[in-house]
């Protein structure tokens, strides 16, 4: 009897807890998911692209902050990697949030999340404009660079190229946007260890440079915390992003076991590789005193160069447009999956479209151009208000922050309640935390609050003048957040259900439907039977 209930477990893909039937294709391999959780967060992206920003603000020192994020960060995805081997499935965050705590719940975690996927996209693209220049002059289409507009205006033509590039794949289908990620996932693995090799062949100071505050933080009230405290946000805008292994878990391979690792091996290879960059670069870099290093066109960039030889710079920065690339293909293919998991409850505006999965190709078209369009007019907001494209592109940050708290806080809930972990986690030998599950679970919610309270926090120095935008975190997440909602109230909570094209139902009840033609009306109601009913077999 537990050999059949292991090996039915087994076979299972966890949609049948949402009554979703399967329409995407299931292709993505163990290196595919990983890839997409490493891409996603991309070591070579968030380091080159933040570097600056941290040493600038407080140093070498600023560097505590790598480890320090990331066991905050390993918190959330052990949480993470418990869900995911109960419910590998598109759009997690948003259905684990709506599974674990309520359809409100869900609908605003997910809301947050997708806004801050599109931001996120928009933002990531300009970082070709730190790097294509520096190989070619000729990538400095618009001006010479050093006009009032040039090097916003050429980072925005760069980067409507790059968001077209990653709609085009990503309407052509997963495979090929799998295949594309993981090459240059590979590419940017190898390339970052040979980076962190040669910066360690040429190190020229100790260890002792990261004990100091060498100045930073004097005169302050809360002497160098508060310099650390901003710097930190270096670390924090990098490492997230790993729950896209799972949100991809509908076209993976194996899901349940497949996802809990590749969240797993992408946030611990990305701290190992990443910190190792990191850490050699201060102990190469010829003179920590050159104040290029602190400055947005120099960083970690300007030391690379400095440091490595000839042609072989060039190659590296070759490889870091790589990983930019790879980077916007991942964020765009979350962003997607997400959109198609919140259509198909009918929980957006022209749910029908947007769930659409095309035939051929079996994945969704219609979000890919409609995502990929509003990053192209959120990435025209850099060329003439770059503040507010930098305090929103920092808020998104704060709202993915935000969105995996709605799945930790529920998840927390339903720990102290005795009802999580599902007993068939352990019996089925899928990843669980045992008897760690609460304290790790405790100290996912408590980090997770924290650190988007010192994201947010109000600071001229991070977010500027005028006070709107000051105080943006607060101003800008409350609009969307409003402007969601009000939506949610006004129209969206009377027709969120499955829709009848994506519901699990049995042949007779589709012909049903289909024969009376009110396929759109049916699903909601049926689905949310299915709902009621899955959530009666888990209590």
């Amino acid at each position: 009897m537990v050999e059949h209930k292991a090996g039915a477990e087994a076979d299972s893909s966890g949609m049948e807890h949402f009554g979703y039937k399967e329409s995407l294709a299931r292709s993505i391999g163990a290196f595919g998911s990983f890839a997409a959780g490493v891409s996603y967060i991309s070591i070579l992206t968030g380091t080159f692209q933040l570097f600056y920003f941290g040493f600038g603000t407080a140093g070498p020192a600023y560097l505590w902050s790598w480890p320090m994020v990331l066991l905050g960060q390993l918190a959330v995805a052990l949480c993470f990697m418990e869900l995911a081997a109960k419910y590998p499935i598109a759009g997690s965050v948003y259905n684990w949030s709506k599974i674990l705590g309520s359809r409100l719940v869900g609908w605003s975690s997910g809301w947050l999340m997708l806004t801050a996927s599109i931001v996120t996209l928009s933002a990531v693209v300009l970082a070709l404009q730190l790097n294509l220049p520096r190989l070619w002059s000729g990538f400095q289409i618009i001006g010479d660079g050093n006009g009032t507009y040039d090097f916003a205006t050429n980072a925005v033509l760069l980067g409507t190229v790059l968001i077209l590039f990653t709609t085009v794949v990503n309407a052509l289908g997963v495979r090929l946007m799998a295949a594309i990620n993981s090459a240059g996932v590979f590419i940017e693995l190898i390339a970052a260890c040979l980076i962190a090799i040669f910066l360690a062949i040429h190190i020229k100071r100790g260890p002792e440079v990261f004990f100091s505050a060498n100045g930073y933080g004097a005169g302050r009230s809360w002497g160098y915390l508060s310099d650390f405290l901003v710097a930190s946000l270096a670390s924090g805008y990098v490492m997230y992003g790993f729950d896209t292994a799972s949100s991809l878990g509908e076209e993976t391979l194996e899901p349940r076991r497949t996802a809990p690792r590749a969240i797993l091996r992408a946030i611990l290879a990305s701290f190992v590789i990443g910190g190792a960059i990191l850490v050699f670069a201060v102990m190469a870099a010829p003179n920590l005193h050159d104040p290029r290093i602190g400055a947005s066109g120099g960083g970690l960039q300007y030391i690379v160069e400095q440091v490595m030889w000839g042609p072989l710079g060039r190659i590296f920065l070759v490889c870091i447009v790589v990983a930019v690339t790879v980077c916007s293909l991942a964020v765009h293919t979350a962003a997607i999956r997400l959109t198609f998991a919140m259509a198909r409850d009918n929980a957006l505006p022209f749910g029908e479209k947007l769930a659409r999965v095309n035939s051929q190709t079996q994945t969704p078209i219609v979000p890919a151009v409609a995502i990929g369009v509003i990053a192209e007019l959120i990435l025209v907001l850099n060329i003439g208000q770059p503040k507010i494209f930098t305090v929103l592109t920092s808020i998104a940050v704060i709202m993915i922050y935000l969105s995996y708290l709605l799945v930790t806080l529920p998840m927390l809930r339903k720990r102290l309640a005795g009802q999580w972990p599902p007993a068939d986690l352990a019996a089925g030998g899928y990843f669980n935390m045992g008897r760690w599950g609460m304290p790790v679970n405790i100290v996912a919610v408590l980090w997770g609050s924290g650190m988007a309270l010192n994201l947010a926090w109000p600071r001229a120095a991070v977010y500027g003048t005028p006070w709107y935008n000051t105080w943006g975190a607060f101003v800008y997440i409350t609009a969307i957040l409003g402007a969601g909602l009000w939506w949610y109230a006004v129209k969206g909570r009377h027709h969120i259900g499955t829709l009848a094209s994506h519901t699990l139902a049995a042949p007779e009840e589709q012909v049903r439907g289909e024969r009376h033609g009110d396929g759109d009306r049916a699903g909601p109601e049926l689905a949310r039977h299915v709902l009621v009913e899955s959530h009666r077999d888990q209590h």
